[in-house]
């Protein structure tokens, strides 16, 4: 089989050519789509390849992937980001991979790793994601009688790993696209409104949190959203909340998270209000509370470092 990477890019000088680099000899084509860089990003794309395509950015990541697999021409694609990386003995997988390869597999997951060292929106340091994906589907019929169609992709999980190794946060992009879908009228989707969430509270400012409060305070009085929706909503309007002083508002949405089994979160959330407010007692009850009494909805930090932390605090205010 031959393969197509395809990625796209911006900005990426410090980190194009060690991915690159860490793929050679296993890439039939190279594909990429810049979209705005303004440094040697591309300068350094062309030297690997001829395919360097330049693509408008319009706040919209899964567009310009779009673009860049539609330029594809190889029998797989492979999707990377300039800050990956693939290690000797992982790249050795690749090639068997690449040599072994059966044509009925129609996407390879591998092993993104190294996640937890940078801070990213994730809670966990490895996750499989799919990375590589057949580029033309054949679909076929299957069962002997009542004959239906397999539409469900045959996907392979590999043991490859991906090292994961960013210069910075992207946080603050994304923070802007999810606040630009709401100003322009569009609701985010259950899987955005949790990555929002998350990343909010792995790495959003305190001025992340209050510009995001009108978003998550409308979506959780919406009767469309799920519960899950709701309690992660109303976790991040009790923060901002929280930073105004604003009391009535946290009474009224922490009520939307504890009516149901509370979430390490809102925990924490209460006693950092009561430790503030001078009452260490309550405010060591509710971080208790997140330590061993609930789970963690949007970081595990929730249920770990952060109540321990204010446990702690509160037991010298009052020893």
């Amino acid at each position: 089989m031959e393969f197509s990477l395809c990625m796209i890019v911006k900005n990426e000088e410090k980190t194009l050519a060690r991915c690159l680099d860490s793929l050679h000899g296993l890439m039939d084509e190279i594909i990429i789509v810049d979209t705005g860089s303004t440094d040697k990003t591309k300068e350094i794309a062309e030297k690997y390849t001829d395919k360097v395509y330049d693509f408008k950015w319009i706040d919209d990541f899964s567009a310009a992937r779009n673009f860049a697999f539609s330029k594809a021409t190889k029998d797989y694609i492979y999707s990377a980001d300039a800050d990956e990386v693939l290690d000797d003995e992982n790249w050795a997988k690749f090639d068997i991979l690449k040599r072994n390869l059966i044509e009925d597999i129609e996407i390879v997951q591998m092993i993104y790793g190294n996640q937890l060292d940078n801070g990213t929106a994730y809670n966990y340091d490895a996750e499989l994601r799919p990375k590589l994906f057949k580029r033309q589907r054949n679909f076929t019929w299957i069962e002997p009688v009542h004959e239906k169609m397999r539409l469900d992709p045959l996907v392979y999980d590999s043991d490859i790993v991906i090292t994961h190794k960013p210069e910075g946060l992207h946080s603050g992009r994304d923070y802007r696209i999810f606040l630009k879908e709401f100003n322009e009228g569009r609701k985010l989707s259950k899987h955005l409104h949790h990555m929002y969430a998350m990343e909010l509270f792995i790495s959003g400012s305190d001025a992340d949190f209050l510009a995001a409060e009108p978003l998550f305070a409308e979506s959780a009085c919406d009767p469309d959203r799920s519960i899950d929706e709701v309690k992660e909503a109303s976790c991040v309007v009790v923060r901002a909340a929280r930073l105004r002083n604003d009391s009535d508002t946290i009474l009224k949405y922490c009520l939307k998270d504890l009516l149901t089994e509370g979430s390490s979160e809102m925990c924490c959330e209460l006693g950092k209000f009561f430790y503030d407010k001078g009452d260490y007692d309550e405010a060591a009850m509710w971080f208790y509370n997140a330590m061993n009494e609930t789970e963690a909805i949007l970081t595990v930090q929730a249920a770990e470092e952060w109540p321990k932390k204010g446990y702690e605090m509160c037991v010298s205010q009052t020893s």
